[in-house]
């Protein structure tokens, strides 16, 4: 029996701390969205008029403050690790554009999957689509890059803000509902009614995805463009500019998210939303931004040490955790376990969620001792490589 294929192992490239405090603070976020989705109108539209307080005001948090912020980071943070990973594959004396392709498609492939098992939302498709533009663009100078990620955004918020005064014209009400039918009680049958319906919402998630790629594709040269500059390399961004970015983004970004939930969640009826969403694209980089600065001061001071010291090992084990979000989501509210689809309110899923993220925080600190990513993170990299690196066994990716 022939040995493993195994692939040349890269000299060691140091990690970069923020980048994983980041991630691991970006995934709470993209528990926080992903959480109502699977839990059912109820927790994503806050149960409508007849909702009590507690979950109409969860929803209605959750849509100013957290919606279509941390999609952005982690794209963000996808386009910088374009550079990171270019970088390591020039260290190593490889040719970059083979891996990656390899990562491209086995990310897109652990997306397919995820889809159709477990939550339809899946982001990972779309990451890897966009990848392959990132390809293209790698060379493209980084003042350049952030003319086109502005472009970009400002004609996605045109092209939402002209719909939504026609719908306003129209009078017509279509809202955040339309994103894709209920699919009742078919996520509370077995295993199998989960795959179909899962397999039938995947059109019209994929197709959000799409409208709204322009949005994260935008994120992803902005963090190409950082990478190129090396922004969060040695001791990062200055302080000042960090504070001057909340300062600015903060008020901007919090205004606009206000004014997205009152058009989604009310008093403003839903032929709003559109007007809305299109405040929402051109305000969301800016409380990413401070969200993402204001981190970085804090664990940069004494009593933020230890915050930093929780996310980042949750932030190398991101895609891991990301999957085990759906996962544990998927038994409480599917018929893969509970069936509590539909059945439970917006705010008893953000406490649940919140439960969820600090178990995740915690076990990663104790993985961290063993092992420096999870086990998709291992997979990945493996395909990224075109084999398992010399020195480690499939049972150990430490």
């Amino acid at each position: 029996m022939s040995a493993p294929r195994t692939a040349p192992a890269a000299p060691p490239v140091a990690r970069i701390g923020d980048i994983d405090v980041l991630r691991g603070a970006a995934l709470l976020g993209i528990l926080l969205v992903n959480a109502p989705f699977m839990a059912g109108p109820a927790a994503a539209l806050g149960g409508g008029a007849g909702a009590g307080l507690a979950d109409r005001g969860a929803a209605w948090a959750t849509t100013a403050l957290v919606t279509g912020k941390f999609s952005l980071l982690f794209s963000f943070l996808s386009g910088y690790g374009f550079t990171v990973q270019r970088r390591s594959a020039e260290r190593a004396g490889v040719a970059f554009a083979p891996r990656h392709l390899r990562r491209t498609a086995a990310l897109f492939l652990l997306g397919l999957v995820h889809a159709v098992l477990l939550f339809p939302g899946d982001i990972l498709m779309t990451y890897a689509a966009l990848g392959l533009i990132l390809f293209a663009l790698r060379d493209v100078r980084p003042r350049r890059l952030l003319r086109i990620a502005a472009v970009l955004l400002a004609s996605l918020a045109a092209l939402f803000l002209a719909y939504g005064l026609l719908a306003l014209v129209l009078e017509g009400t279509q809202g955040p509902g339309a994103v894709a039918a209920d699919p009742g009680a078919a996520y509370r049958e077995g295993p199998g009614s989960v795959v179909r319906t899962n397999i039938e919402l995947l059109p019209g998630f994929l197709g959000a995805n799409v409208l709204y790629s322009a949005e994260l594709l935008a994120a992803f040269l902005a963090g190409l463009a950082a990478g190129g500059l090396r922004v969060l390399a040695g001791p990062g961004p200055r302080p000042v500019l960090l504070r001057r970015v909340v300062a600015l983004g903060l008020p901007l970004g919090l205004g606009g998210g206000a004014f997205v939930a009152v058009c989604t969640h009310g008093p403003l009826d839903g032929g709003w939303f559109f007007v809305g969403q299109a405040v929402g694209i051109m305000t969301a980089p800016a409380l990413t931004a401070a969200y993402a600065c204001g981190l970085l001061l804090l664990v940069r001071t004494p009593a933020g040490r230890g915050i930093g010291a929780a996310l980042a090992p949750a932030g190398r084990m991101s895609l891991t955790h990301y999957l085990a979000q759906s996962l544990v989501l998927a038994l409480v509210f599917t018929g893969y376990g509970l069936g509590l689809y539909g059945r439970v309110g917006a705010a008893a899923v953000l406490g649940g969620c919140l439960f969820l993220y600090a178990a995740q925080l915690a076990l990663s600190a104790l993985l961290s001792r063993r092992r420096r990513s999870g086990p998709a993170e291992f997979l990945l990299r493996a395909a990224t490589r075109g084999g398992f690196p010399r020195g480690l066994s499939r049972a150990h990716p430490a």
